[in-house]
């Protein structure tokens, strides 16, 4: 064997390349280009004067929303409103938001698209039908539950519900004005003056407790009482005076303190309130719910009926959810009956 052929079969050996006869090793595909992308903060606001800017004074926010800049998605943030949006690519972006996840009765306007790179930050603004009403007022209406009566403070819910939306919108003033005692066809008589009195954006109605208390509703189908005629009443009017409605259930009276066909009644009632907020396309509160929810329910009561400050956490709690719910479809419909707004 010669020098040359022994020192082939070594390099052979050891993946050498280059004896004679050998070919040279093929190059790698390209790499992939690096295509570069950029972030846009858009700020989701409450645009009280309907003009589509960010005016001075102008605080509050909306969050929860999902926004969409070209492949890029973010959500607005509690009290800022803001949502940073990454992973866009370079060119003019059409900006959209995912309607299912606006707050309802908030409305949407149109704005320009962006330019990226170049263009920053983004201001959304949305509006709100209140006509001449207060921002960010929200009024308690009922009787002595909205009162407060129960609660340490005297105050029910305001001061916990007012330090939920506050921090979460950047904006709220919760007033009420219950009237303890009373049947919900005197809060119907009432309803005009008193939201006259407040001008409020929103009115959180929570009526009917007492309505079980009128021997001619007891023993009657909840069709037979007028509680149901009384809380169209109310929604009438705050729609004639364009307030906003956030329509409750009756929440259950304390089982430890009375008979179970009290808490049957209110459950029979709060079928024909569900029906009544979607035949008026209102916000319904389903407050009875939360209630239930409580791992013990009696727990919740100053008495046969108010509830104590954890049963007052618990309203505020319930109003909260449903001011700041999106709007709610089924997972398959929800594309399709509300998609996405596209803002351009």
């Amino acid at each position: 064997m010669s020098l040359t052929t022994r020192v082939c079969g070594v390099a052979l050996a050891v993946g050498l390349a280059g004896c004679g006869g050998g070919s040279p090793t093929s190059p790698g595909p390209s790499p992939t280009p690096v295509v570069p992308t950029y972030s846009v903060t858009a700020t989701l606001f409450y645009d009280q004067n309907g003009n589509g800017q960010l005016d001075a004074g102008e605080a509050a926010r909306v969050p929860g929303v999902d926004v969409v800049i070209g492949a890029g998605t973010g959500k607005s943030a509690p009290g800022t409103g803001q949502a940073v949006v990454s992973g866009i690519l370079e060119g003019t972006q059409n900006v959209g938001l995912n309607t299912g996840t606006i707050p309802t009765y908030y409305q949407p306007e149109a704005t320009p698209s962006v330019q990226v790179p170049g263009s920053t930050e983004v201001r959304i603004p949305l509006t709100l039908p209140i006509g001449n009403n207060n921002p960010n007022v929200y009024l308690g209406y009922g009787d002595s539950i909205t009162y407060g009566d129960g609660s340490s403070d005297g105050k029910g819910y305001v001061l916990k519900l007012q330090a939920l939306l506050g921090p979460y919108f950047g904006r709220a003033q919760v007033e009420s004005w219950g009237r303890p005692g009373t049947f919900s066809s005197q809060g119907a008589d009432a309803a005009r003056v008193t939201y006259g009195w407040f001008n409020p954006a929103y009115v959180l109605i929570h009526y009917g407790t007492n309505d079980w208390e009128d021997q001619s509703c007891q023993d009657a189908p909840p069709t037979s009482c007028y509680t149901i005629d009384s809380l169209r009443s109310m929604i009438a009017d705050s729609k004639r005076r364009d307030t906003l409605v956030v329509l409750s259930t009756i929440i259950p009276s304390n089982p430890t303190l009375n008979p179970p066909g009290r808490n049957t009644w209110f459950d029979n009632m709060n079928v024909e309130i569900k029906k009544l907020a979607q035949e008026q396309q209102v916000l319904l509160c389903d407050m009875n719910a939360e209630f239930k929810a409580q791992p013990n329910l009696a727990s919740l009561y100053a008495d046969s009926v108010h509830p104590n400050d954890a049963g007052y956490q618990v309203m505020a709690q319930g109003w909260f959810k449903a001011i700041t719910r999106g709007r709610s479809a089924p997972a398959s419909a929800a594309r399709k009956r509300f998609g996405f707004f596209s803002l351009h």
